[in-house]
């Protein structure tokens, strides 16, 4: 997943950046509500994990200081990123104004680290109409615990593969823009062309020879993930 994570202290960013990236994620931080709108109005999300308090940014920076005005900007034009409002525990007029600006969940403050990633999961889960486990042909991917199987068997892959096939089956059967999966890949500092991406797509093709899933190119699109009849040994 490719995590928005705005939060202005500085160590407890950092800290929940280091365990979300170790489970696979990709997480931009932003610790001002400028960077924060900038971010999220240039880049495509799977989830936004939201503080209220925020400093304003850079001098001449027209964003907003608070992190509802953040999540309310989004939804008015139209963006439905699951967003996690962080507040403190006891702050229950925090936790009701976040949902009825649009959040989807919250975590109150101190969090573990683990509830974190779960909670994130479910909300991407609700959001796209995910289950935990999806198949295509032989191929399954568990989301819960990132794990893809190939008849029954654990599917090794490098990062990259993995995270393609992730993008691909969620939900399977979508077709998925080529801009997409590029954002979703690629880190601030680094973008991932198009051969790239072909590259990695055509390493996949042959991994699934004879799986009973096929990678698909919608031309001028991008690509989508299908079940195929599966040639039985004779």
């Amino acid at each position: 997943m490719r995590i928005l994570l705005i939060e202005d202290d500085e160590v407890l960013s950092s800290v929940i950046a280091k365990s979300l990236a170790q489970v696979g994620n990709k997480i931009d931080v932003a610790l001002d509500a400028g960077t924060a709108a900038q971010l999220w109005r240039m880049q495509s999300y799977d989830a936004v994990l939201l503080d209220l308090n925020l400093p304003a940014g850079p001098p001449k920076s027209a964003a907003p200081a608070h992190g509802l005005d953040l999540l309310r900007a989004a939804r008015s034009r139209g963006d439905q990123t699951p967003v996690i409002v962080l507040t403190a525990r006891n702050r229950t007029e925090e936790r009701v104004a976040g949902l009825n600006a649009g959040a989807d969940d919250y975590l109150g403050k101190p969090f573990d680290l683990a509830e974190v990633e779960a909670r994130l999961r479910a909300v991407v889960r609700r959001g796209i109409g995910v289950q935990d486990v999806v198949q295509v042909g032989r191929l399954a991917l568990d989301r819960q615990l990132r794990r893809l199987s190939l008849a029954g068997q654990d599917l090794e892959l490098p990062s990259r593969e993995f995270e393609v096939l992730w993008e691909l089956m969620s939900p399977p059967g979508r077709a998925v823009p080529k801009r997409e999966l590029a954002e979703k890949l690629s880190g601030l500092d680094e973008w991932l062309g198009d051969n790239a991406l072909e590259v990695f797509i055509s390493r996949l093709r042959k991994r699934l020879q004879g799986s009973g899933a096929a990678i698909r190119t919608l031309r001028g699109i991008g690509y989508v993930i299908e079940a195929q009849a599966v040639q039985e040994a004779p």
